[in-house]
């Protein structure tokens, strides 16, 4: 168990329930200052019976978001926990405004609405208390539901969120009893900052799940990946993953967001801070009584019935909603399988022929992969990725060969026992034979010796703009720069896959101190920049010298770099160079004047066509379909993009018409949607 996952729920439960705490303490300190003040003895039993409803609602909508959601495919858990998490950290940051802007006046306000109540009748006390209570308790439970999924354990979480409740709890009492003091104030507005930090990680988490589950892209840019140095598991990481959210691989989104939303609300809270109402010390304004809706008119003449319903109605609603689910387990017979730290699928011990499912609960708490591997070690099903105390299922038609479950989890690989199911045979799920790193080194060798001749050819661009340089012909320059960008966008270096050296020949000055005088603003688009911005011959000169001598390190290392030279890289490759098309280029990110987005895309489209014919045989044998639908979706893409040339010349991108530009755009987001199968078709399995 990670009790670093225990301190930010622990946060949670403090503040959320000292919040729904004071609620409760405010609305019990204002009947017995009635029944001080007034000869008429109200009781707050009423009140009780309302809090309890609020306290079962809670308690109902948490059963069924859990049982809800461990009906549903992995996929679709991660869709609806990503877009949860998204709501609960939208409603997190209104409370901790809302907290802020009425924080002083809120116990006046609920003073106001229990006099109110209590004027009209006992069931309006009770509806009270379940409103002001409830609302606390629905988001309360909502964000701790979200934060137990992205730390992706339950009970440290949840034993958490028990204590910070408990205390909150204590510390309610004494301050009803007026046995402590509080600076309330101080105490919401110091909280808030850890909770927006908190809030900030689970809205990096939730935006994962949703590219996971496919509904937002950009899940392969990946910001960075420290799974390589660090190990997930071990407690350092565990405590800054347990308190921020915070994991050792993250994509950009989540990275953007999570910075994004920092900076936003921070400066917000900081800033409301200035403009915090006074405290509101008035009595409520003297009046005739108030005139009873139509809900409180109902709740006098119905006290007691309208009391109980509150308890009893969202548990009985919550049962109903669980009850017509789909049984994970015993719906159509699927197999249910547990994977511990030491043993995957004991169960797993006979089978039957035909189609089946398979429920996996993953008590290791650790993440992993769940495979069903035939006889011959080809994946039949699978769950791609299932996190510690989640469930998932998986589906395949069985025949009557052996199968396998193998359990690939962080911390080791674990196999049940080989399994010959009995009955006739069947038409059997296809088994994809998973790739082997000898199958990916033949084509990463092929791409190699591609990339280093390409290199040849820079190499002789360069020489060509450093003649044209010499003898200040910038025009020629202009010409040869363009074949030079080319020649590299065909070597297919995607996402700065050649390290520092890469980002030498192409990088942008972003991010650099001095922009685009800075010194560290080298390569191709520093001569861009120069070129079409009135630099002369001279100053340019030297930004060859240094290209050169850049590209040259590439070649030379080109077999041992830790990209192109791993050849697990090959398939991501095959994606990649065009969502770095998409990303970079039609975007117009690195234009730096010549507005070459078109043909670069093109020249990418083509390094995309030598990288798929070397995997054709890989993808064919795992995907006989998959080919001939990208090759078609390429083919639309080229003949989109030649499309926007004018008299067989390249228009700069701002001349390129609309209806060119947006055939483009469709081409390319068909293909790289096709694409995006590649990596996993071809993923060398997880190996410890």
């Amino acid at each position: 168990m990670k009790w670093a996952d225990a301190v930010p729920n622990l946060l949670i439960g403090l503040r959320e329930g000292l919040e729904a705490g004071l609620v409760v303490s405010i609305l019990l300190a204002a009947v017995r200052k009635m029944n001080a003040t007034s000869d008429r003895k109200v009781s707050s039993a009423p009140l009780w019976l309302g809090v309890l409803g609020a306290v079962m609602l809670a308690g109902s909508f948490a059963a069924v978001l859990t049982f809800s959601t461990s009906a549903l495919s992995s996929r679709a858990q991660q869709a609806v926990g990503g877009l949860l998490s998204v709501l609960a950290v939208g409603l997190v940051t209104w409370m901790i405004f809302w907290m802020r802007r009425t924080a002083r006046t809120l116990s006046a306000q609920l003073r106001q609405e229990v006099a109110r109540a209590v004027a009209i009748g006992a069931g309006a006390l009770t509806i009270t208390a379940f409103l002001a209570v409830g609302r606390e308790g629905l988001e309360t439970t909502l964000f701790i539901w979200t934060a137990v999924q992205a730390s992706g354990s339950t009970l440290a979480p949840l034993l958490g969120a028990g204590l910070g409740l408990a205390a909150a709890v204590i510390l309610c009492w004494l301050l009803y009893r007026q046995a402590v003091r509080l600076d309330l104030g101080k105490f919401f507005s110091r909280t808030a900052i850890a909770l927006i930090v908190i809030a900030a990680g689970v809205l990096a988490y939730g935006l994962g799940d949703l590219q996971d589950a496919g509904l937002l892209s950009g899940q392969r840019w990946i910001a960075f990946d420290l799974t390589a140095h660090v190990d997930p598991n071990s407690w350092w990481v565990s405590i800054i993953t347990g308190v921020t959210e915070l994991s050792p691989k993250m994509t950009v989104l989540q990275i953007v967001a999570w910075a994004v939303y920092l900076l936003v609300v921070v400066t917000a809270f900081v800033y409301a801070g200035r403009t915090v109402a006074p405290l509101a010390t008035s009595a409520p304004a003297a009046g005739p009584q108030p005139r009873a809706g139509r809900w409180e008119r109902l709740a006098v003449r119905h006290a007691w019935p309208v009391a109980g319903g509150l308890v009893l109605a969202p548990a009985l609603v919550a049962g109903l909603v669980i009850a017509a689910l789909p049984s994970s387990a015993s719906a159509a017979g699927a197999t249910e399988l547990t994977v511990t730290q030491h043993d995957c699928a004991p169960e797993w011990t006979s089978g039957r022929t035909g189609t089946q499912t398979f429920q996996v609960d993953n008590e290791s708490g650790l993440a992993g992969e769940i495979n069903l591997d035939d006889a011959a070690g080809g994946v039949v099903a699978e769950i791609e990725t299932i996190g510690p105390a989640t469930t998932a299922s998986m589906t395949a038609t069985l025949g009557t060969g052996s199968y396998t479950v193998v359990c690939l989890m962080s911390g080791g690989t674990t196999r049940s026992q080989p399994v010959q199911p009995t009955g006739q045979a069947q038409v059997t799920t296809a088994a994809v034979k998973p790739v082997t790193l000898a199958e990916l080194t033949g084509p990463n060798r092929l791409y190699q010796a591609y990339a280093a001749a390409d290199l040849a050819t820079l190499a002789g661009d360069v020489a060509r703009i450093r003649a044209d340089l010499t003898g200040h012909n910038l025009a020629a320059a202009k010409r040869d720069w363009l074949v030079a960008q080319l020649d590299w966008e065909r070597v297919g270096a995607s996402y700065d896959s050649f390290g520092d050296v890469g980002l030498a020949v192409d990088g942008l000055p972003d991010g650099l101190p001095a922009g685009v005088n800075d010194p560290g603003f080298t390569g191709l688009h520093r001569l861009e920049y120069g070129l079409y911005h009135g630099q002369n011959a001279a100053e340019l000169l030297p930004v060859t010298v240094q290209l050169n001598q850049e590209t040259s390190k590439i070649r030379t290392t080109l077999a041992s770099d830790d990209i192109a030279g791993d050849p697990t890289n090959l398939p991501i490759r095959a994606h990649e160079i065009l969502e770095d098309a998409l990303r970079d280029h039609l975007s117009g990110i690195d234009d730096e004047g010549a507005g070459a987005a078109y043909p670069e895309t093109y020249a990418d489209t083509q390094v995309t066509h030598v990288v798929l014919g070397e995997l054709r045989p890989l993808i064919g044998a795992r995907a006989p379909k998959l080919m001939p639908v990208i090759d078609a979706q390429l083919g639309t893409l080229q003949a989109a993009l030649l499309a926007t040339r004018d008299g067989g010349q390249w228009l700069p991108a701002g001349q390129v018409p609309l209806a060119s530009r947006e055939q483009v755009d469709s081409a390319i987001g068909a293909l790289l949607e096709s694409l995006s199968s590649v990596p996993d078709l071809l993923e060398l399995p997880p190996s410890h």
